[in-house]
């Protein structure tokens, strides 16, 4: 379990495949905190630290997440946010993300305003329901809240200190992000479809 609250940004160095799954050395300040076995958001999505060696460590994504997320776009040198799991006894900062990436969403417009950027993106309207105004909303890890949200589109403002530690600030229009629906409307949607109630 994660809070979308982006803790560094790390680097790909070095990329390799071996049959449908791609394995990734990322270099980051968190490498010396991190143990093998434990779990490591990327981008929104939870991956297993498999090796550690000094500021790099190991992941592998399998065919799954490479068709469902962005992380099969990665190249070498590519920005990566990373986050580590919740501990029970610290504060929840953004909200309960699980890292279960659920659509890719792609940038359709970026407005620089005074003081932020609002950033706008277009996913599949078969998600509409899960997705309200003011609502919370992971894009590529990062906790933050939409607004003109519209069936297929919504816009989230980004303030100077996460557009400068996240790989925001290198996403342009056409660029594809993860995205990961607020759990509690997941449940809702599912109860009000199997009319579990």
């Amino acid at each position: 379990m994660f809070t979308g609250i982006i803790e560094h940004s790390g680097r790909v160095t070095e990329m390799t495949s071996s049959g449908s799954n791609k394995t990734f050395w990322i270099r980051s300040e968190l490498a010396a905190s991190l143990k093998v076995d434990q779990s490591l958001c990327h981008n929104g999505v939870c991956l297993t630290v498999e090796a550690i060696n000094g500021d790099l460590h190991r992941v592998t994504a399998i065919e799954e997440t490479l068709k469902k997320t962005n992380l099969g776009q990665l190249k070498n040198d590519s920005m990566v946010n990373l986050e580590r799991c919740v501990q029970l006894n610290s504060r929840l900062d953004g909200h309960l993300v699980q890292g279960h990436v659920d659509t890719i969403a792609t940038c359709t417009a970026i407005n620089k305003k005074e003081g932020s950027h609002e950033f706008i993106f277009s996913f599949d309207t078969k998600f509409a329901s899960l997705i309200i105004e003011k609502g919370s909303i992971t894009v590529n890890g990062i906790s933050l809240t939409c607004f003109n949200v519209t069936r297929d589109r919504f816009t989230v403002a980004i303030v100077p200190y996460t557009y400068a530690h996240t790989n925001m600030g290198a996403i342009k229009t056409g660029d594809t992000v993860n995205l990961e629906f607020d759990m509690i409307g997941k449940y809702v949607e599912r109860i009000l479809q199997n009319k579990i109630l």
